[in-house]
């Protein structure tokens, strides 16, 4: 990682507070938290959001983890990507579509709502922007709330995966780079992350 990671003495109040905190929410500080830890206050919003579109936000829980998984391939934020894949999966996105974002290849969804969910955010990260006919197919099965929610989850996961690639955070210790066809990634694979389990 291109900063140092912040000891418990080195730590003011805020911080401190902070990262108590997220390790009681999220099991320990780990990744993009030791990043933004350098800065409690933009620290402090953007635990409260990720911490909403991850586990409060409208949108079903699957697809709260396919809009992680999409952001980070988009991105290509290798650590986001590993920390999420299995859950991902388990959340009920079909492994087959998983390797076939993983590979830049057009996923296939059985549900008609998560195939629009699909074009929907696909539509927006490639040509940042949405047509009439995308946004209408989303919303009829999310209606306004849900696609606002969707937002805030690109949004957030987005700015996660800038954060991972800016500062270069090491990957999970033991855990392989899931995409080593793009540029750079053999920066972001030193030590690994000791915290990860």
């Amino acid at each position: 990682m291109r900063l140092p990671v912040l000891a418990a003495e080195d730590m003011n109040e805020h911080q401190q507070e902070l990262h108590a905190r997220i390790t009681a929410r999220r099991g320990g500080v780990r990744g993009p938290f030791r990043v933004w830890l350098q800065s409690p206050e933009l620290c402090e919003r953007v635990e409260s959001l990720g911490a909403f579109v991850r586990f409060e936000s409208s949108l079903p829980k699957h697809l709260r983890e396919l809009t992680l998984l999409m952001a980070a391939r988009h991105f290509d934020a290798q650590y986001s990507w590993n920390a999420h894949v299995a859950a991902a999966v388990e959340a009920g996105i079909p492994a087959e579509a998983v390797e076939a974002l993983a590979e830049r290849r057009e996923p296939v969804f059985a549900d008609e709502a998560d195939t629009a969910f699909y074009e929907f955010c696909q539509e927006l990260l490639e040509t940042h922007f949405v047509s009439d006919e995308t946004f209408a197919r989303a919303h009829k099965h999310f209606g306004s709330q849900g696609l606002v929610d969707t937002i805030g989850s690109l949004g957030n996961f987005t700015m996660l995966g800038m954060c991972l690639n800016a500062f270069q955070v090491d990957l999970q210790a033991g855990r392989k780079p899931p995409f080593p066809d793009i540029r750079g990634f053999e920066r972001v694979t030193g030590g690994g992350d000791r915290s990860q389990p």
